[in-house]
């Protein structure tokens, strides 16, 4: 494996994390208010929630509610997410009650006790799921069906141009409170939606450096990005050679092997070893060479945990895995 320090020569193959973009919930979308359930299971079907509060006046952007109050929409969406669960779940547990407490399927009861649980949780309580503490059986019941209020949440409050270049707006301390009350630990990022158009529409880099410079701020594209890579539990290593550099995506704790698997599957079921250094020793370094001779290039095992930002190169039998076309 040959690492080249000009990166600007090497073709790039990023990491990247799909979004999609999921028009706001109304007061009383759980019942199907506006185009509620519509946009509930699209919720459904994603692993977490950039939840986006508008926290600027603008009138030419009409507002549902009349006017603006991100701490009551986020109650509103925060609520209407828990009643579409509650209305799941006791869907669903009144399907297991008939199957277990009268027609005595045995199967099904601890399935059926995780979801008493949940409802303890979730409707009893009036909580949302992810704060309860639960079991490595519960968690196979709720990756099952994928609650809404299990998914990991991520605020996102859009700002006036002006208030983030100034970096100040009324409503920040109020949304913050809300957060550490209803949702404590979950991060919040304050960014400019104007801010962002603005940056973007400047094609020429020293353009964009010289805006960036005159109002002091950079964009949060990058921070929203990871931050949803962290509430997802995902990370990236590299694999590189003389003209391509790639990203491979994986779930925080993966093994070399199953990392090399992300590649082929070959590469699995053959795998030898990890030869591994991480970004930042080379680039500390400047060079493979200079990495190898400040013992920062290690050679992994089976048993090694890839590291967010690890470069590895991996080592496999290439015959591993492969049947004998004359055996069967």
């Amino acid at each position: 494996m040959t690492l080249l320090v000009n990166a600007h020569l090497l073709g790039k193959v990023p990491a990247y994390l799909n979004v999609v973009d999921i028009a706001g919930l109304v007061k009383g979308a759980a019942e199907g208010q506006g185009l509620g359930n519509a946009f509930l299971s699209h919720i459904n079907a994603c692993d977490a929630i950039f939840h986006l509060c508008r926290a600027f006046d603008d009138p030419d952007v009409t507002h549902v509610e009349g006017e603006v109050d991100p701490v009551r929409d986020l109650a509103i969406i925060s609520e209407e997410l828990r009643l579409k669960d509650e209305e799941n779940l006791m869907k669903y547990l009144d399907k297991l009650e008939k199957l277990v407490t009268r027609g005595g399927d045995k199967k099904s009861k601890p399935e059926y006790e995780t979801l008493v649980k949940i409802k303890e949780v979730l409707v009893d309580e009036k909580k949302h799921i992810r704060f309860a503490d639960w079991s490595a059986h519960d968690i196979e019941v709720l990756n099952k069906y994928l609650f809404l209020t299990s998914k990991p949440n991520i605020y996102l409050t859009n700002l006036s141009e002006k208030d983030f270049i100034r970096k100040k707006n009324k409503w920040l301390p109020k949304i913050k409170e809300w957060i550490d009350k209803n949702d404590p630990g979950a991060p919040l990022i304050p960014f400019s939606g104007l801010f962002e158009h603005t940056l973007a529409e400047k094609e020429d880099p020293a353009d964009r450096k010289a805006y960036e410079d005159e109002t002091k701020c950079t964009s949060m594209l990058d921070k929203i990005i990871t931050t949803g890579y962290k509430a997802l539990q995902l990370e990236y290593f590299f694999t590189a050679g003389p003209d391509e550099v790639k990203a491979w995506t994986i779930q925080r704790g993966t093994k070399a092997p199953q990392a090399a698997g992300r590649i082929h599957t070959d590469f699995e079921k053959g795998f030898i070893m990890a030869e591994v250094m991480h970004f930042n020793d080379f680039k500390e370094e400047g060079s493979e060479a200079g990495a190898k001779a400040a013992g920062k290039y290690r050679q992994q095992g089976r048993n090694y945990t890839v590291e967010d930002g690890d470069i590895i190169f991996f080592k496999f039998n290439a015959g591993a895995g492969l049947k004998d076309p004359k055996k069967k």
